[in-house]
């Protein structure tokens, strides 16, 4: 028989409501926080293991859930209002989970031949990370690794904007020099976009091993990059402003590679 809550106040919600709002608790507890129905398909798409499962009957079925985890876990029933106060969007399914971290080392990745590889150096905003992730799953990448990371992949606003994505690419976190090392170890060519020394990204050849590297549009790219790349590449810009948002950027910059690779 479920379990049934039906008060905010209750330690299991106190738990759930801290690993939502905070980065320390996700990482010693090694969970975090899944909440909808397409969200939680994409991570047991993405190997994801559930650890507990907060169900509103009012809004989504147990049959529901049943059909889509397909594991023995344990159900807890919130009533509606108390569903309403912890669910984390305005607009929600009726589900929330709590799931398993995953480690997202560089040496977990696993690439094709000439893998083409979305990188972003230390990305701050949630929403730009959401944004990254979902030009990646959508250009089929074969992975996105943050370097420097100045904010936890399961914060709930990165699961948010990508709608899900976090979960459906590979994605790795690491150092710059870590990042650097490992893509000359695969033989990966380098291009970093950047103000300095730059050639327009058009003119290179993105059919090859690639890794794509983007900055923050405020401070850009390090040194470190810049000095290690293949070759800084320029969007040209015609206007006033000399830069753009960094996942639009990312976005121009991966379709090119996947234009020249005839979308494959």
């Amino acid at each position: 028989m479920n379990k049934f809550i039906s008060s905010t106040s209750n330690p299991t919600l106190k738990k759930l409501l801290q690993l939502q709002e905070k980065s320390r608790n996700r990482r010693k507890e090694g969970l975090f926080v899944v909440e909808g129905l397409r969200e939680l398909r994409l991570a047991l798409k993405g190997g994801y293991n559930i650890s507990e499962v907060f169900f509103c009957p009012e809004l989504v079925s147990e049959d529901t859930l049943n059909n889509l985890i397909k594991a023995p876990i344990s159900y807890t029933e919130l009533s509606l209002e108390v569903y309403q106060k912890v669910a984390y969007r305005g607009s929600t399914e009726g589900v929330i989970t709590i799931v398993k971290t995953k480690a997202h080392q560089l040496v977990d990745i696993k690439t094709s031949e000439t893998p083409l590889i979305l990188i972003a150096e230390a990305p701050e905003k949630p929403g730009n990370i959401g944004a990254l992730l979902r030009t990646a799953d959508a250009a089929n990448v074969d992975a996105v690794i943050i370097a420097n990371p100045k904010t936890d992949l399961y914060n709930p606003n990165i699961i948010r904007s990508s709608v899900g994505c976090v979960f459906t690419n590979q994605v790795a976190v690491g150092t710059t020099t870590e990042i650097i090392s490992f893509l000359k170890k695969q033989k990966v060519n380098i291009y970093c976009a950047a103000l300095q020394a730059s050639e327009h990204y058009h003119l290179q050849d993105f059919t090859t091993a690639t890794a794509i590297v983007v900055g923050t549009e405020a401070t850009g790219l390090s040194d470190e990059w810049r000095k290690n790349a293949t070759q800084n590449i320029i969007i040209p810009m015609q206007g006033e402003i000399d830069s753009m948002n960094v996942s639009v950027a990312a976005g121009i910059l991966i379709y090119e590679a996947k234009r020249q690779r005839k979308f494959k």
